[in-house]
């Protein structure tokens, strides 16, 4: 004796695989993205001094850190 699952269930099964699939996609990708963003931070300290050069300014430590302080807090 052969047992079938009806449509409904059939359905509700494909529902449920793309729901969960969905769901582990997304943090999958939310963890990978923050964990490149740890390992290639997206402006560091030589930027900000390279960036100042090519402005013609000699930049100070302070304003190193002030601008570094800035980006860490608007995250």
């Amino acid at each position: 004796m052969m047992d079938t699952l009806p449509i409904w269930g059939f359905v509700v099964t494909i529902v449920l695989c793309i729901l969960g699939g969905a769901i582990a996609g997304f943090f999958l990708a939310r963890w990978y993205f923050k964990r490149e963003l740890q390992k290639n931070p997206p402006i560091n300290e030589n930027m900000i001094r390279a960036m100042y050069r090519q402005m013609g300014r000699n930049p100070s430590e302070a304003q190193i850190r002030q601008i570094m302080n800035q980006m860490k807090k608007n995250q």
